[in-house]
C-alpha cells in the first residue's frame, strides 16, 4: 500500500478543538478518517512549533489519499502537506528504470 507523511499545522479554531478533545480524540479521529478510505494509520505525533502534528498513513491508492486531504483541508481547522513516502525496493526498482534526460547547458 502506498505510505505518506502528513505535516500538519492547526488554526486557531483547529487548536481549540485539540485542547477540549486532546490527543487521543484527535488520533481517533484520524483513525476514522483513514479507514473510510481503506488506509490504515501507522503513527502519530504531536510536536509544536511550525509543524503540530505528524502522521504516517497507508492508503490503498493515490485517490483515497487525495480525497482525505481535501476533505480535512476543507474544514480549515488545519493546514497540510502530504509527501509520498517509498520504501528501499521502491527506489531500488526506480533506480533501474531508463530515463531520457539531458541537463541544462549539457551538450
Amino acid at each position: 500500500m502506498p505510505k505518506y507523511l502528513v505535516r500538519a499545522s492547526y488554526t486557531a479554531e483547529g487548536a481549540k478543538g485539540l485542547l477540549a478533545e486532546g490527543g487521543s480524540g484527535r488520533r481517533a479521529a484520524v483513525e476514522q478518517v483513514v479507514r473510510s478510505r481503506g488506509g490504515s494509520l501507522e503513527a502519530i505525533y504531536f510536536a509544536y512549533g511550525e509543524t503540530d502534528l505528524y502522521c504516517i498513513l497507508d492508503f490503498p491508492d493515490p485517490l483515497s489519499m487525495a480525497a482525505v486531504a481535501m476533505t480535512v483541508r476543507a474544514s480549515g481547522a488545519l493546514q497540510s502537506t502530504t509527501v509520498p513516502l517509498l520504501s528501499v525496493e521502491e527506489i531500488d526498482e526506480a533506480a533501474r528504470q531508463r530515463v531520457d534526460f539531458r541537463a541544462p547547458g549539457a551538450g
